[in-house]
């Protein structure tokens, strides 16, 4: 049965573990903030059960605590930072950072980041360069997840990215996507929840498609829509890890990989509405689009059209009023953490304290 706590109890006891080892405050209560959030928009599979993944990190040293990135090329519109193996939400808001200030100054600005971690959910940063008045680009490389189109060994990542636009009175329209038949953190949840997957979302280790969850961890993730999976991985690899610096293809290492190296990638692209068009007109245009696209006719079955970020938001009104479920297996873990850093545990609501 599953364990509902509040979002800011979970977001102070991620900030607590993460500070006790030794993240300072505000990169502490970051991180935390954008687990919590993947958990609040309904996607778990980026949430907390990854709390103890970063941590596992930390202690090894193979994600510096502090970070400490340093600009290694500033081109004005251009800029690289080399995050020396910093934390990868932190590194990827200092590019949003940059990337805002940059696009204002001179209409649309590149910030590649090299040496760095993963960084949770992509959406959870244009979202925020969008609210500052920019359509905003972010890609990301992983570690192998898929096999090359008619290949058989892990090679190519999800390599996830997203594309987000202010949306005027419908707020963010946002989209995140990973280049896979599913996010891996989604088989990683369905084993924690010890369920289940669809058969068309990967194979055990020898090619077999699997129902497995545990077999698929160790086997090949599906790219979406066949060939063209790959074929737009492929290509997020090279903006996030070739183009930038950084480490590519099989280099690159996990967050479920607690002594190795990430390497990760990232590629940040940011245009200012106001460089084009004023940010007024640009919503009332998108505000157009949306509403022209949630006014179709419906198909059979089909109560509501949603436009690119809409169910995450009204994920988060519902679950910031009635509390975040967590799954049984990510709340034992997240006890276990809570006992080992001294950490106690968020109170519960409504629901049943699972034994640790």
């Amino acid at each position: 049965m599953p364990t509902f706590v509040r979002a800011k109890d979970l977001v102070r006891f991620g900030t607590d573990v993460l500070e006790s080892t030794g993240v300072p405050g505000p990169d502490a209560n970051l991180v935390s903030d954008s687990l919590v959030t993947a958990e609040l928009w309904g996607h778990s599979s980026h949430g907390m059960l990854r709390l103890p993944w970063y941590v596992e990190r930390l202690r090894t040293g193979a994600m510096a605590a502090a970070t400490a990135s340093e600009i290694a090329i500033d081109h004005g519109a251009v800029v690289v930072l080399d995050g020396r193996h910093g934390i990868g939400q932190v590194l990827t808001h200092q590019a949003v950072e940059i990337g805002v200030e940059r696009a204002c100054a001179h209409g649309v600005s590149a910030v590649g980041v090299r040496n760095s971690n993963h960084f949770g959910t992509a959406a959870y940063f244009t979202r925020e360069a969008a609210k500052a008045g920019c359509v905003t680009f972010l890609a990301t490389n992983a570690s192998p997840a898929m096999a090359p189109w008619g290949g058989r060994v892990k090679t190519i990542g999800t390599n996830p990215w997203s594309m987000a636009a202010p949306a005027g009175k419908y707020g963010v329209a946002v989209a995140d996507v990973a280049n896979t038949a599913v996010a891996r953190g989604k088989i990683y949840l369905a084993a924690e929840r010890g369920v289940d997957i669809p058969d068309n979302w990967a194979t055990d280790e020898k090619g077999v498609p699997t129902t497995s969850a545990d077999d698929a961890i160790h086997g090949l993730i599906l790219p979406m829509g066949g060939h063209k999976g790959y074929v737009i991985s492929f290509m997020m690899d090279v903006l996030a890890g070739v183009l930038t610096g950084s480490q590519f293809g099989s280099n690159v290492a996990g967050p479920y990989q607690p002594d190795r190296v990430a390497g990760c990638g990232h590629l940040l692209m940011t245009i200012d509405i106001e460089s084009m068009m004023p940010r007024a007109e640009f919503e009332k245009r998108l505000e157009a689009l949306i509403t022209e696209v949630k006014s179709v006719p419906k198909a059979d079955g089909v109560d509501e059209i949603f436009f690119p970020g809409e169910l995450e938001d009204r994920n988060a009104a519902r679950h910031s009023e009635h509390g975040i479920s967590i799954a049984d297996r990510t709340w034992i873990g997240l006890g276990k953490l809570g006992a080992v850093t001294h950490t106690p545990v968020p109170a519960t609501i409504g629901g049943t304290c699972v034994s640790r």
